[in-house]
Protein backbone atom coordinates (compact mmCIF):
# COMPACT_ATOMS: atom_id res chain seq x y z
CA UNK A 1 0.00 0.00 0.00
CA UNK A 2 2.92 2.37 0.66
CA UNK A 3 3.87 2.37 -3.01
CA UNK A 4 0.25 2.92 -4.12
CA UNK A 5 -0.20 5.77 -1.65
CA UNK A 6 3.01 7.32 -2.95
CA UNK A 7 1.74 6.90 -6.51
CA UNK A 8 -1.50 8.61 -5.53
CA UNK A 9 0.39 11.54 -4.02
CA UNK A 10 2.57 11.65 -7.12
CA UNK A 11 -0.65 12.14 -9.08
CA UNK A 12 -1.95 14.88 -6.75
CA UNK A 13 -1.94 17.47 -9.53
CA UNK A 14 -4.54 15.30 -11.29
CA UNK A 15 -6.81 14.83 -8.27
CA UNK A 16 -9.40 17.25 -9.64
CA UNK A 17 -9.76 15.11 -12.77
CA UNK A 18 -10.09 11.97 -10.66
CA UNK A 19 -12.72 13.77 -8.59
CA UNK A 20 -14.63 14.66 -11.76
CA UNK A 21 -14.44 10.99 -12.75
CA UNK A 22 -15.82 10.03 -9.34
CA UNK A 23 -18.71 12.49 -9.73
CA UNK A 24 -19.34 10.93 -13.14
CA UNK A 25 -19.51 7.50 -11.51
CA UNK A 26 -21.99 8.83 -8.95
CA UNK A 27 -24.19 10.31 -11.67
CA UNK A 28 -23.97 7.05 -13.63
CA UNK A 29 -25.07 5.08 -10.55
CA UNK A 30 -28.05 7.32 -9.85
CA UNK A 31 -29.21 7.12 -13.46
CA UNK A 32 -28.62 3.37 -13.59
CA UNK A 33 -30.89 2.96 -10.57
CA UNK A 34 -33.67 4.60 -12.55
CA UNK A 35 -34.01 1.41 -14.61
CA UNK A 36 -35.05 -0.96 -11.77
CA UNK A 37 -37.01 1.87 -10.12
CA UNK A 38 -39.10 2.50 -13.25
CA UNK A 39 -39.30 -1.23 -13.94
CA UNK A 40 -40.94 -1.66 -10.53
CA UNK A 41 -43.41 1.14 -11.23
CA UNK A 42 -44.30 -0.21 -14.69
CA UNK A 43 -44.88 -3.77 -13.50
CA UNK A 44 -46.89 -2.70 -10.43
CA UNK A 45 -48.93 -0.23 -12.49
CA UNK A 46 -49.71 -2.71 -15.24
CA UNK A 47 -50.58 -5.35 -12.66
CA UNK A 48 -53.38 -3.09 -11.40
CA UNK A 49 -56.60 -4.64 -12.80
CA UNK A 50 -58.38 -1.29 -12.75
CA UNK A 51 -56.03 0.54 -15.13
CA UNK A 52 -57.42 1.36 -18.55
CA UNK A 53 -55.49 0.64 -21.77
CA UNK A 54 -55.29 4.35 -22.62
CA UNK A 55 -53.75 5.25 -19.28
CA UNK A 56 -51.40 2.25 -19.53
CA UNK A 57 -50.13 3.28 -23.00
CA UNK A 58 -49.68 6.86 -21.88
CA UNK A 59 -47.77 5.77 -18.81
CA UNK A 60 -45.54 3.47 -20.90
CA UNK A 61 -44.75 6.33 -23.28
CA UNK A 62 -43.73 8.61 -20.42
CA UNK A 63 -41.52 5.90 -18.91
CA UNK A 64 -39.90 5.18 -22.29
CA UNK A 65 -39.05 8.86 -22.86
CA UNK A 66 -37.74 9.20 -19.30
CA UNK A 67 -35.53 6.12 -19.64
CA UNK A 68 -34.20 7.33 -22.99
CA UNK A 69 -33.34 10.69 -21.44
CA UNK A 70 -31.69 9.01 -18.46
CA UNK A 71 -29.76 6.73 -20.83
CA UNK A 72 -28.50 9.68 -22.88
CA UNK A 73 -27.37 11.60 -19.80
CA UNK A 74 -25.76 8.44 -18.43
CA UNK A 75 -23.87 7.91 -21.70
CA UNK A 76 -22.56 11.48 -21.55
CA UNK A 77 -21.56 10.91 -17.93
CA UNK A 78 -19.71 7.71 -18.81
CA UNK A 79 -17.92 9.48 -21.68
CA UNK A 80 -16.78 12.30 -19.39
CA UNK A 81 -15.76 9.81 -16.71
CA UNK A 82 -13.67 7.67 -19.08
CA UNK A 83 -12.07 10.59 -20.92
CA UNK A 84 -11.22 12.65 -17.87
CA UNK A 85 -9.71 9.72 -15.94
CA UNK A 86 -7.75 8.62 -19.03
CA UNK A 87 -6.45 12.18 -19.35
CA UNK A 88 -5.36 12.10 -15.71
CA UNK A 89 -3.63 8.74 -16.08
CA UNK A 90 -1.83 9.78 -19.27
CA UNK A 91 -0.58 12.95 -17.58
CA UNK A 92 0.77 10.88 -14.68
CA UNK A 93 2.46 8.43 -17.08
CA UNK A 94 3.90 11.39 -19.02
CA UNK A 95 5.37 12.87 -15.84
CA UNK A 96 6.66 9.51 -14.63
CA UNK A 97 8.41 8.76 -17.93
CA UNK A 98 9.97 12.23 -18.00
CA UNK A 99 11.14 12.01 -14.38
CA UNK A 100 12.52 8.50 -14.90
CA UNK A 101 14.35 9.49 -18.07
CA UNK A 102 15.71 12.61 -16.39
CA UNK A 103 16.91 10.48 -13.47
CA UNK A 104 18.57 7.99 -15.81
CA UNK A 105 20.24 10.81 -17.75
CA UNK A 106 21.81 12.08 -14.55
CA UNK A 107 23.02 8.78 -13.19
CA UNK A 108 26.78 8.30 -12.92
CA UNK A 109 28.86 5.82 -14.86
CA UNK A 110 28.88 3.58 -11.77
CA UNK A 111 25.12 3.05 -12.15
CA UNK A 112 25.43 1.91 -15.76
CA UNK A 113 28.34 -0.36 -14.91
CA UNK A 114 25.83 -2.80 -13.39
CA UNK A 115 22.43 -1.79 -14.82
CA UNK A 116 20.92 -3.95 -17.59
CA UNK A 117 19.54 -1.87 -20.46
CA UNK A 118 16.57 -4.21 -21.01
CA UNK A 119 15.67 -3.97 -17.33
CA UNK A 120 15.71 -0.17 -17.48
CA UNK A 121 13.59 -0.22 -20.65
CA UNK A 122 11.06 -2.49 -18.95
CA UNK A 123 10.70 -0.08 -16.03
CA UNK A 124 10.44 2.89 -18.36
CA UNK A 125 7.69 1.28 -20.44
CA UNK A 126 5.67 -1.61 -18.99
CA UNK A 127 6.03 -0.59 -15.33
CA UNK A 128 5.04 2.99 -16.08
CA UNK A 129 2.09 1.66 -18.08
CA UNK A 130 0.91 -0.36 -15.06
CA UNK A 131 1.18 2.78 -12.90
CA UNK A 132 -0.87 4.62 -15.52
CA UNK A 133 -3.58 1.95 -15.44
CA UNK A 134 -3.73 2.11 -11.65
CA UNK A 135 -3.96 5.90 -11.62
CA UNK A 136 -6.72 6.06 -14.21
CA UNK A 137 -8.74 2.87 -14.12
CA UNK A 138 -7.60 1.60 -10.72
CA UNK A 139 -8.18 4.49 -8.32
CA UNK A 140 -11.27 5.84 -10.09
CA UNK A 141 -12.86 2.39 -10.44
CA UNK A 142 -12.07 1.51 -6.84
CA UNK A 143 -13.76 4.64 -5.52
CA UNK A 144 -16.54 4.45 -8.12
CA UNK A 145 -17.41 0.86 -7.26
CA UNK A 146 -17.42 1.65 -3.55
CA UNK A 147 -19.86 4.47 -4.28
CA UNK A 148 -21.99 2.05 -6.27
CA UNK A 149 -22.00 -0.45 -3.43
CA UNK A 150 -23.05 2.11 -0.85
CA UNK A 151 -25.65 3.74 -3.11
CA UNK A 152 -27.30 0.54 -4.30
CA UNK A 153 -27.22 -0.99 -0.82
CA UNK A 154 -29.05 2.11 0.44
CA UNK A 155 -31.65 1.75 -2.31
CA UNK A 156 -32.18 -1.95 -1.50
CA UNK A 157 -32.68 -1.16 2.18
CA UNK A 158 -35.18 1.45 1.09
CA UNK A 159 -37.15 -1.21 -0.78
CA UNK A 160 -37.15 -3.84 2.00
CA UNK A 161 -34.52 -4.10 4.73
CA UNK A 162 -35.27 -7.75 5.60
CA UNK A 163 -35.15 -8.78 1.98
CA UNK A 164 -31.89 -6.82 1.62
CA UNK A 165 -30.21 -8.57 4.54
CA UNK A 166 -31.09 -12.00 3.12
CA UNK A 167 -30.00 -11.00 -0.38
CA UNK A 168 -26.69 -9.56 0.76
CA UNK A 169 -25.81 -12.57 2.91
CA UNK A 170 -23.65 -13.94 0.09
CA UNK A 171 -21.73 -10.71 -0.53
CA UNK A 172 -19.27 -11.16 2.39
CA UNK A 173 -18.35 -14.59 0.99
CA UNK A 174 -18.07 -13.12 -2.48
CA UNK A 175 -15.83 -10.33 -1.18
CA UNK A 176 -13.67 -12.81 0.77
CA UNK A 177 -13.11 -14.81 -2.40
CA UNK A 178 -12.21 -11.62 -4.26
CA UNK A 179 -9.72 -10.60 -1.56
CA UNK A 180 -8.28 -14.12 -1.41
CA UNK A 181 -7.85 -13.99 -5.17
CA UNK A 182 -5.98 -10.70 -4.86
CA UNK A 183 -3.62 -12.00 -2.17
CA UNK A 184 -2.98 -15.13 -4.20
CA UNK A 185 -2.14 -13.45 -7.47
CA UNK A 186 -0.15 -10.47 -6.10
CA UNK A 187 3.19 -12.32 -5.86
CA UNK A 188 2.40 -14.09 -9.12
CA UNK A 189 1.98 -10.81 -10.97
CA UNK A 190 5.22 -9.53 -9.42
CA UNK A 191 7.00 -12.62 -10.76
CA UNK A 192 5.48 -12.05 -14.18
CA UNK A 193 6.69 -8.44 -14.27
CA UNK A 194 10.21 -9.39 -13.22
CA UNK A 195 10.37 -12.25 -15.73
CA UNK A 196 9.12 -9.97 -18.50
CA UNK A 197 11.94 -7.55 -17.66
CA UNK A 198 14.47 -10.41 -17.90
CA UNK A 199 13.08 -11.43 -21.29
CA UNK A 200 13.30 -7.84 -22.52
CA UNK A 201 16.90 -7.62 -21.29
CA UNK A 202 17.91 -10.79 -23.15
CA UNK A 203 16.28 -9.62 -26.39
CA UNK A 204 17.81 -6.14 -26.16
CA UNK A 205 21.28 -7.52 -25.47
CA UNK A 206 20.99 -9.93 -28.38
CA UNK A 207 19.89 -7.21 -30.81
CA UNK A 208 22.78 -4.97 -29.72
CA UNK A 209 25.33 -7.76 -30.09
CA UNK A 210 23.85 -9.42 -33.18
CA UNK A 211 27.14 -9.18 -35.11
CA UNK A 212 29.07 -10.91 -32.34
CA UNK A 213 26.41 -13.62 -32.24
CA UNK A 214 26.72 -14.17 -35.98
CA UNK A 215 30.51 -14.04 -35.92
CA UNK A 216 30.73 -16.84 -33.38
CA UNK A 217 27.76 -18.85 -34.75
CA UNK A 218 25.92 -18.64 -31.45
CA UNK A 219 22.43 -18.23 -32.93
CA UNK A 220 21.25 -21.57 -31.52
CA UNK A 221 22.64 -20.79 -28.07
CA UNK A 222 20.97 -17.39 -28.05
CA UNK A 223 17.71 -19.02 -29.15
CA UNK A 224 18.00 -21.46 -26.25
CA UNK A 225 18.67 -18.58 -23.88
CA UNK A 226 15.66 -16.65 -25.17
CA UNK A 227 13.44 -19.74 -25.14
CA UNK A 228 14.42 -20.40 -21.52
CA UNK A 229 13.40 -16.92 -20.40
CA UNK A 230 10.30 -17.03 -22.63
CA UNK A 231 9.32 -20.36 -21.11
CA UNK A 232 9.75 -18.83 -17.66
CA UNK A 233 7.43 -15.98 -18.61
CA UNK A 234 4.89 -18.37 -20.11
CA UNK A 235 4.87 -20.66 -17.06
CA UNK A 236 4.48 -17.73 -14.66
CA UNK A 237 1.68 -16.27 -16.74
CA UNK A 238 -0.09 -19.64 -16.87
CA UNK A 239 0.29 -20.00 -13.12
CA UNK A 240 -1.43 -16.64 -12.73
CA UNK A 241 -4.14 -17.68 -15.19
CA UNK A 242 -4.68 -20.91 -13.24
CA UNK A 243 -5.37 -18.91 -10.08
CA UNK A 244 -7.78 -16.68 -12.01
CA UNK A 245 -9.55 -19.70 -13.56
CA UNK A 246 -10.30 -21.02 -10.06
CA UNK A 247 -11.37 -17.84 -8.32
CA UNK A 248 -13.52 -16.31 -11.05
CA UNK A 249 -15.94 -19.29 -11.20
CA UNK A 250 -16.04 -19.26 -7.38
CA UNK A 251 -17.14 -15.64 -7.47
CA UNK A 252 -19.75 -16.54 -10.11
CA UNK A 253 -21.07 -19.29 -7.86
CA UNK A 254 -21.61 -17.01 -4.86
CA UNK A 255 -23.16 -14.34 -7.10
CA UNK A 256 -25.64 -16.89 -8.51
CA UNK A 257 -26.34 -18.20 -5.01
CA UNK A 258 -27.43 -14.68 -4.06
CA UNK A 259 -29.74 -14.65 -7.08
CA UNK A 260 -31.31 -17.94 -6.00
CA UNK A 261 -32.01 -16.50 -2.55
CA UNK A 262 -33.58 -13.39 -4.09
CA UNK A 263 -35.89 -15.39 -6.34
CA UNK A 264 -36.79 -17.98 -3.68
CA UNK A 265 -37.48 -15.55 -0.85
CA UNK A 266 -39.01 -12.87 -3.10
CA UNK A 267 -41.41 -15.30 -4.75
CA UNK A 268 -42.64 -16.48 -1.33
CA UNK A 269 -43.19 -12.84 -0.29
CA UNK A 270 -45.12 -12.11 -3.50
CA UNK A 271 -47.27 -15.21 -3.04
CA UNK A 272 -48.07 -14.16 0.51
CA UNK A 273 -48.87 -10.62 -0.61
CA UNK A 274 -46.14 -8.92 1.43
CA UNK A 275 -44.16 -7.84 -1.66
CA UNK A 276 -45.24 -6.66 -5.06
CA UNK A 277 -44.01 -8.39 -8.22
CA UNK A 278 -42.48 -5.12 -9.39
CA UNK A 279 -40.50 -4.76 -6.18
CA UNK A 280 -39.09 -8.28 -6.55
CA UNK A 281 -38.03 -7.65 -10.16
CA UNK A 282 -36.49 -4.29 -9.21
CA UNK A 283 -34.77 -5.92 -6.27
CA UNK A 284 -33.28 -8.63 -8.47
CA UNK A 285 -32.02 -6.09 -11.01
CA UNK A 286 -30.53 -3.88 -8.31
CA UNK A 287 -28.85 -6.84 -6.65
CA UNK A 288 -27.08 -7.74 -9.87
CA UNK A 289 -25.99 -4.13 -10.15
CA UNK A 290 -24.45 -4.57 -6.70
CA UNK A 291 -22.84 -7.94 -7.38
CA UNK A 292 -20.95 -6.56 -10.37
CA UNK A 293 -19.01 -3.94 -8.32
CA UNK A 294 -18.16 -6.59 -5.72
CA UNK A 295 -16.76 -8.83 -8.46
CA UNK A 296 -14.99 -5.87 -10.03
CA UNK A 297 -13.35 -5.08 -6.72
CA UNK A 298 -11.45 -8.35 -6.99
CA UNK A 299 -10.22 -7.46 -10.45
CA UNK A 300 -9.45 -3.89 -9.43
CA UNK A 301 -7.48 -5.08 -6.42
CA UNK A 302 -5.52 -7.34 -8.79
CA UNK A 303 -4.74 -4.34 -10.98
CA UNK A 304 -3.67 -2.38 -7.94
CA UNK A 305 -1.42 -5.21 -6.78
CA UNK A 306 0.28 -5.36 -10.17
CA UNK A 307 0.59 -1.59 -10.08
CA UNK A 308 2.10 -1.78 -6.60
CA UNK A 309 4.81 -4.11 -7.90
CA UNK A 310 5.46 -1.77 -10.83
CA UNK A 311 5.36 1.37 -8.69
CA UNK A 312 7.95 -0.19 -6.40
CA UNK A 313 10.28 -0.75 -9.35
CA UNK A 314 9.68 2.76 -10.70
CA UNK A 315 10.24 4.50 -7.36
CA UNK A 316 13.36 2.42 -6.76
CA UNK A 317 14.86 4.13 -9.80
CA UNK A 318 13.55 7.55 -8.83
CA UNK A 319 15.04 7.13 -5.34
CA UNK A 320 18.40 5.86 -6.59
CA UNK A 321 21.11 8.22 -5.41
CA UNK A 322 23.76 8.94 -8.06
CA UNK A 323 27.32 8.14 -7.02
CA UNK A 324 28.38 11.51 -8.44
CA UNK A 325 26.25 14.33 -7.02
CA UNK A 326 26.61 18.02 -7.81
CA UNK A 327 27.10 20.14 -4.72
CA UNK A 328 24.38 22.53 -3.67
CA UNK A 329 25.46 25.94 -4.94
CA UNK A 330 28.21 24.45 -7.11
CA UNK A 331 30.44 27.04 -8.78
CA UNK A 332 30.38 27.70 -12.49
CA UNK A 333 33.82 26.79 -13.78
CA UNK A 334 35.12 29.84 -15.69
CA UNK A 335 37.00 29.46 -19.00
CA UNK A 336 40.04 27.36 -18.13
CA UNK A 337 43.64 27.19 -19.28
CA UNK A 338 43.77 23.42 -18.70
CA UNK A 339 46.09 23.06 -15.71
CA UNK A 340 45.24 19.63 -14.27
CA UNK A 341 46.57 18.26 -10.98
CA UNK A 342 46.07 14.91 -9.25
CA UNK A 343 46.89 15.15 -5.55
CA UNK A 344 47.11 11.84 -3.68
CA UNK A 345 44.20 10.40 -5.63
CA UNK A 346 42.83 6.97 -4.76
CA UNK A 347 39.90 5.38 -6.55
CA UNK A 348 37.91 2.16 -6.62
CA UNK A 349 34.53 1.14 -7.98
CA UNK A 350 31.67 0.41 -5.59
CA UNK A 351 32.23 -2.69 -3.46
CA UNK A 352 35.47 -3.30 -5.34
CA UNK A 353 39.16 -3.18 -4.60
CA UNK A 354 41.16 0.01 -4.97
CA UNK A 355 41.93 0.62 -8.67
CA UNK A 356 44.17 3.67 -8.27
CA UNK A 357 46.36 4.57 -5.30
CA UNK A 358 48.53 7.58 -4.51
CA UNK A 359 48.25 9.23 -7.94
CA UNK A 360 50.26 12.48 -7.99
CA UNK A 361 51.07 14.43 -11.14
CA UNK A 362 50.27 17.63 -12.96
CA UNK A 363 49.61 18.50 -16.58
CA UNK A 364 50.39 22.07 -17.55
CA UNK A 365 48.28 23.96 -20.09
CA UNK A 366 49.02 22.79 -23.62
CA UNK A 367 50.92 19.67 -22.53
CA UNK A 368 50.30 16.27 -24.07
CA UNK A 369 50.24 13.53 -21.43
CA UNK A 370 50.35 9.91 -22.58
CA UNK A 371 49.19 7.18 -20.21
CA UNK A 372 50.46 3.66 -20.75
CA UNK A 373 50.17 0.44 -18.81
CA UNK A 374 49.02 -3.11 -19.04
CA UNK A 375 45.36 -4.05 -19.26
CA UNK A 376 43.59 -3.34 -15.96
CA UNK A 377 46.25 -0.96 -14.69
CA UNK A 378 43.70 1.86 -14.34
CA UNK A 379 44.40 4.03 -17.41
CA UNK A 380 40.75 4.67 -18.33
CA UNK A 381 39.76 5.02 -14.68
CA UNK A 382 42.35 7.79 -14.28
CA UNK A 383 41.11 9.94 -17.17
CA UNK A 384 37.46 9.34 -16.18
CA UNK A 385 38.13 11.21 -12.94
CA UNK A 386 38.91 14.45 -14.83
CA UNK A 387 35.34 15.05 -16.18
CA UNK A 388 34.06 13.53 -12.94
CA UNK A 389 32.45 10.44 -14.40
CA UNK A 390 33.49 8.95 -11.06
CA UNK A 391 34.60 10.55 -7.80
CA UNK A 392 37.95 9.87 -6.19
CA UNK A 393 37.82 8.07 -2.86
CA UNK A 394 40.95 9.83 -1.65
CA UNK A 395 42.74 13.03 -2.57
CA UNK A 396 41.44 15.42 -5.18
CA UNK A 397 41.53 16.34 -8.85
CA UNK A 398 41.82 20.03 -9.69
CA UNK A 399 41.56 22.05 -12.89
CA UNK A 400 43.10 25.52 -12.74
CA UNK A 401 43.01 25.15 -8.95
CA UNK A 402 39.30 24.27 -8.79
CA UNK A 403 38.41 20.96 -7.19
CA UNK A 404 36.21 19.23 -9.79
CA UNK A 405 33.77 18.36 -6.98
CA UNK A 406 33.16 22.04 -6.27
CA UNK A 407 32.04 23.07 -9.77
CA UNK A 408 28.89 22.30 -11.74
CA UNK A 409 29.06 19.22 -13.92
CA UNK A 410 27.86 21.05 -17.01
CA UNK A 411 30.43 23.86 -16.79
CA UNK A 412 33.14 21.24 -16.21
CA UNK A 413 32.24 18.86 -19.00
CA UNK A 414 31.54 21.63 -21.53
CA UNK A 415 35.28 22.38 -21.47
CA UNK A 416 36.43 18.78 -21.86
CA UNK A 417 36.34 16.87 -25.12
CA UNK A 418 36.46 13.07 -25.12
CA UNK A 419 36.86 10.27 -27.58
CA UNK A 420 36.11 7.05 -25.73
CA UNK A 421 37.16 3.51 -26.56
CA UNK A 422 33.58 2.74 -27.59
CA UNK A 423 32.78 5.10 -30.44
CA UNK A 424 29.05 5.39 -30.05
CA UNK A 425 27.15 7.14 -32.83
CA UNK A 426 23.46 7.93 -32.80
CA UNK A 427 20.93 6.82 -35.41
CA UNK A 428 21.09 10.19 -37.14
CA UNK A 429 23.00 11.92 -39.94
CA UNK A 430 26.77 12.28 -39.84
CA UNK A 431 26.28 16.05 -39.60
CA UNK A 432 24.11 15.64 -36.48
CA UNK A 433 26.57 13.19 -34.90
CA UNK A 434 29.54 15.56 -35.36
CA UNK A 435 27.51 18.53 -34.09
CA UNK A 436 26.14 16.61 -31.10
CA UNK A 437 28.10 18.72 -28.59
CA UNK A 438 27.38 21.96 -30.50
CA UNK A 439 24.02 21.65 -32.27
CA UNK A 440 24.24 25.28 -33.44
CA UNK A 441 27.52 24.73 -35.32
CA UNK A 442 27.52 25.74 -38.99
CA UNK A 443 28.23 23.30 -41.80
CA UNK A 444 31.57 25.03 -42.34
CA UNK A 445 32.59 24.41 -38.73
CA UNK A 446 31.43 20.80 -38.96
CA UNK A 447 33.45 20.28 -42.14
CA UNK A 448 36.52 21.89 -40.55
CA UNK A 449 36.32 19.47 -37.61
CA UNK A 450 35.84 16.55 -40.01
CA UNK A 451 38.89 17.60 -42.06
CA UNK A 452 40.96 17.86 -38.89
CA UNK A 453 39.91 14.31 -37.99
CA UNK A 454 40.68 13.06 -41.54
CA UNK A 455 36.98 12.24 -41.99
CA UNK A 456 35.90 14.76 -44.67
CA UNK A 457 37.12 12.72 -47.63
CA UNK A 458 35.27 9.50 -46.81
CA UNK A 459 32.15 11.46 -45.79
CA UNK A 460 31.97 13.15 -49.19
CA UNK A 461 32.10 9.72 -50.84
CA UNK A 462 28.92 8.64 -49.04
CA UNK A 463 25.55 8.86 -50.92
CA UNK A 464 24.28 11.98 -49.12
CA UNK A 465 27.58 13.27 -47.77
CA UNK A 466 27.13 14.88 -44.37
CA UNK A 467 23.39 14.14 -44.50
CA UNK A 468 23.99 10.39 -44.78
CA UNK A 469 22.12 8.54 -42.05
CA UNK A 470 24.11 6.02 -40.05
CA UNK A 471 22.56 2.88 -38.56
CA UNK A 472 22.04 2.22 -34.88
CA UNK A 473 25.32 2.70 -32.99
CA UNK A 474 26.91 3.74 -36.30
CA UNK A 475 26.91 0.24 -37.79
CA UNK A 476 26.73 1.71 -41.29
CA UNK A 477 30.37 2.85 -40.94
CA UNK A 478 33.60 0.97 -40.48
CA UNK A 479 35.43 1.05 -37.16
CA UNK A 480 37.95 3.56 -38.45
CA UNK A 481 35.23 5.78 -39.89
CA UNK A 482 33.31 5.77 -36.62
CA UNK A 483 36.56 6.63 -34.83
CA UNK A 484 37.16 9.67 -37.03
CA UNK A 485 33.59 10.91 -36.70
CA UNK A 486 33.93 10.61 -32.91
CA UNK A 487 37.18 12.58 -33.01
CA UNK A 488 35.52 15.28 -35.15
CA UNK A 489 32.68 15.45 -32.62
CA UNK A 490 35.14 16.05 -29.78
CA UNK A 491 37.13 18.63 -31.73
CA UNK A 492 34.06 20.65 -32.75
CA UNK A 493 33.35 21.26 -29.07
CA UNK A 494 36.67 23.21 -29.00
CA UNK A 495 37.61 21.97 -25.51
CA UNK A 496 40.55 23.20 -23.44
CA UNK A 497 41.14 19.66 -22.22
CA UNK A 498 41.12 16.80 -24.71
CA UNK A 499 40.96 13.15 -23.68
CA UNK A 500 41.68 10.48 -26.27
CA UNK A 501 41.04 7.05 -24.84
CA UNK A 502 42.85 4.76 -27.28
CA UNK A 503 41.24 6.86 -30.03
CA UNK A 504 43.34 5.52 -32.93
CA UNK A 505 43.17 1.84 -32.04
CA UNK A 506 40.59 1.04 -34.75
CA UNK A 507 42.36 2.65 -37.72
CA UNK A 508 45.14 1.51 -40.00
CA UNK A 509 48.61 3.03 -39.91
CA UNK A 510 48.00 5.33 -42.87
CA UNK A 511 44.77 6.70 -41.40
CA UNK A 512 46.46 7.01 -38.02
CA UNK A 513 49.17 9.16 -39.56
CA UNK A 514 46.51 11.41 -41.11
CA UNK A 515 44.67 11.73 -37.80
CA UNK A 516 47.87 12.19 -35.84
CA UNK A 517 49.03 14.96 -38.14
CA UNK A 518 45.74 16.82 -37.64
CA UNK A 519 45.78 16.19 -33.90
CA UNK A 520 49.34 17.50 -33.54
CA UNK A 521 48.13 20.81 -34.92
CA UNK A 522 44.89 20.84 -32.91
CA UNK A 523 46.55 19.82 -29.63
CA UNK A 524 48.46 23.10 -29.52
CA UNK A 525 47.12 25.19 -26.70
CA UNK A 526 45.09 22.28 -25.26
CA UNK A 527 45.92 19.98 -22.40
CA UNK A 528 45.64 16.52 -23.92
CA UNK A 529 45.54 13.11 -22.29
CA UNK A 530 46.16 10.15 -24.57
CA UNK A 531 45.70 6.49 -23.73
CA UNK A 532 47.50 4.67 -26.53
CA UNK A 533 49.15 1.42 -27.42
CA UNK A 534 51.23 2.63 -30.36
CA UNK A 535 54.73 4.04 -30.27
CA UNK A 536 53.95 6.82 -32.78
CA UNK A 537 51.32 8.22 -30.43
CA UNK A 538 53.33 7.93 -27.24
CA UNK A 539 56.78 9.11 -28.22
CA UNK A 540 55.65 12.67 -29.10
CA UNK A 541 54.04 13.26 -25.69
CA UNK A 542 55.44 15.93 -23.36
CA UNK A 543 54.96 13.57 -20.44
CA UNK A 544 54.32 9.85 -20.18
CA UNK A 545 52.70 8.28 -17.11
CA UNK A 546 53.42 4.58 -16.64
CA UNK A 547 50.76 2.79 -14.59
CA UNK A 548 51.25 -0.57 -12.94
CA UNK A 549 48.92 -2.05 -10.33
CA UNK A 550 47.03 1.25 -10.01
CA UNK A 551 50.10 3.38 -9.21
CA UNK A 552 52.36 5.60 -11.27
CA UNK A 553 55.66 3.73 -11.33
CA UNK A 554 57.39 5.97 -13.88
CA UNK A 555 56.87 9.34 -15.52
CA UNK A 556 58.88 11.39 -17.98
CA UNK A 557 59.48 11.78 -21.69
CA UNK A 558 59.84 8.86 -24.08
CA UNK A 559 63.62 9.29 -24.28
CA UNK A 560 64.01 9.55 -20.51
CA UNK A 561 61.92 6.46 -19.85
CA UNK A 562 63.66 4.35 -22.48
CA UNK A 563 67.00 5.19 -20.93
CA UNK A 564 65.59 4.47 -17.49
CA UNK A 565 64.29 1.05 -18.57
CA UNK A 566 61.94 -0.78 -16.23
CA UNK A 567 58.17 -1.16 -16.76
CA UNK A 568 57.94 1.33 -19.65
CA UNK A 569 60.50 -0.49 -21.74
CA UNK A 570 58.82 -3.82 -21.01
CA UNK A 571 55.48 -2.41 -22.21
CA UNK A 572 57.11 -1.06 -25.36
CA UNK A 573 58.66 -4.40 -26.15
CA UNK A 574 55.49 -6.40 -25.46
CA UNK A 575 52.70 -4.15 -26.75
CA UNK A 576 53.78 -1.08 -28.66
CA UNK A 577 56.78 -1.91 -30.88
CA UNK A 578 57.05 -5.05 -32.98
CA UNK A 579 59.23 -7.83 -31.70
CA UNK A 580 62.87 -7.34 -32.74
CA UNK A 581 62.59 -3.56 -33.23
CA UNK A 582 65.13 -1.35 -31.56
CA UNK A 583 64.27 1.51 -29.25
CA UNK A 584 66.47 4.53 -29.68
Amino acid sequence: MAHLIRLLFYARSEWWRLLVGLVGALVEMVLALMVPLYTKRVIDRLADPGISSGVAYGFLNIVAVALLAFGLIRSISIFIQIFITEKASQEVAYSLRNDLYDKLQRQSFAFYDTAATGELMSRLTSDVEMCREATGFGFSSLLGNLVWLVGIAGYLFYLDWRYTLISLSMLPLLFMVAVRYTLKVEPLYTDVQEQRAKLTAVAQENFSGVRVVRAFSQEDEELKRFHQENEGLCSRTLKTAKASSFYHPAMDFFANLGTVLVIWYGSREVIQGRLTLGSMVAFHGSLWMMIWPVRMLGYILGVMQRAAASAKRVFELLDWKPAVVEKSGALLLPPITGWVRFEGVGFGYENDRQILEGIDFEARPGEVVAIVGSTGSGKSSLVHLIPRFYDAREGRVTIDGYDVRDVSLESLRRQIGMVLQENFLFSASIRENIAYGRPSASLGEIEAAARAAAAHEFIMQLPQGYDTMVGERGVGLSGGQRQRVAIARALLANPRILILDDSTSSVDLETEREIQGALNHLMKGRTTFIIAQRLSTVQQADKILVLDGGSIVQQGTHTQLVREGGTYLEILQSQIIPAGSLVS
